[in-house]
């Protein structure tokens, strides 16, 4: 791969007070034990609480090395103050900044300067296009999309050649999105969300992922629990769960009962079974978590529970499963 990660990352959409506020001693309570438990990748997003995880994040990593901590932010939003916070879904009690899209060169130079003043660091590693496609920006996603590629990619590849980032690559929900820039640009790496997952992964094995192996491209995986189903969450893609995703989830228990294997544990593994993926980036915002997302990366899943995944028709034959 042209771009290395460390397996397991840090993922700060919880931190911007995604679906509930959390209180400004358990989130620095939960990166400090992040740091504790080893953990030295985090990702982030002006996004996440309009600004709100931003800070959160620079008020543990602005006083570490900045040589020993893999950092990656987002542009495509340029945050401005407002008089009232948008609390824009799914966060809640955000900081009073107000969204404007732009996906232009100048827009993703000017928001990594603001990131870096609300981390208090002097630069990022990895950035990524942030949610430049259907699901965020319906029909006018391609527009967005066109963009992107003539702006802030652009902008972008050159910080890279010049040695102010190390890569970049778009951060989005969707599949469509990644093939393109592809087809379109030369990205690094794609941070994809929920769609690398026990309950959704044909599509990004079909379609995605070879053209990544075969382009040297990586895979971050974000939201290896689908937003908290698979860790016994009560959401799906940041919303309520679906009755068949509840069934599939059910069944899926119930194989970990059986096989004595917790669901989250198969779940963070079997997004790094992949050759393609570099890192798994679960959210958090309990102080617990870190040290148990280490601990499940390293269980032990005997190899007859992944096998019952697949004859119960759960993972397909050709994707790859942990060793």
């Amino acid at each position: 791969m042209r771009i290395t990660l460390p397996t397991l990352g840090f993922g700060g959409a919880p931190l911007g007070n995604m679906f509930k506020a959390v209180p400004e001693d358990q989130a620095q309570a939960t990166l400090a034990n992040a740091w504790q438990a080893g953990i030295r990748y985090y990702d982030t997003s002006p996004h996440y609480g309009a600004g709100l995880s931003e800070m959160r994040f620079g008020k543990l990593l602005s006083g570490k090395p900045r040589d020993q901590f893999v950092l990656s932010s987002k542009v495509g939003r340029l945050l401005q103050p407002a008089d009232q916070p948008e609390n824009a879904k799914p966060f809640t009690q955000e900081l009073p900044n107000r969204r404007v899209i732009d996906y232009s060169a100048d827009g993703a130079r000017r928001s990594i300067e603001s990131s870096l003043q609300r981390l208090g660091v002097d630069r990022l590693d990895v950035v990524f296009i942030h949610d430049v496609s259907e699901d965020q920006h319906g029909p006018k996603w391609r527009e967005y999309f066109a963009e992107a590629m003539q702006g802030a990619a652009v902008a972008l590849t050159r910080m890279r050649e010049d040695g102010m980032i190390r890569g970049w690559g778009l951060g989005v929900n969707l599949v469509e999105p990644c093939r393109l820039a592809l087809e379109q640009a030369d990205p690094d790496v794609f941070l994809l969300a929920g769609r690398y997952t026990l309950l959704d992964h044909r599509e990004a094995l079909d379609t995605l992922f070879p053209e990544c192996a075969r382009r040297d491209v990586g895979i971050v995986v974000g939201g290896p629990f689908n937003s908290g189903v698979l860790a016994g969450g009560e959401h799906y893609e940041y919303d309520r769960i679906p009755e068949d995703i509840r069934r599939r989830t059910e069944q899926l228990q119930a194989l970990g009962e059986r096989f004595g294997v917790d669901i989250r544990a198969a779940a963070m593994q079997f997004c790094l079974a992949n050759p393609v993926v570099q890192s798994v980036i679960p959210g958090t915002a309990t102080p617990a978590r870190p040290a148990q997302y280490v601990s499940l990366l390293e269980a032990s899943i005997p190899a007859d529970f992944w096998q019952a995944l697949r004859e119960q028709g759960i993972l397909p034959e050709d994707a790859p499963l942990p060793r």
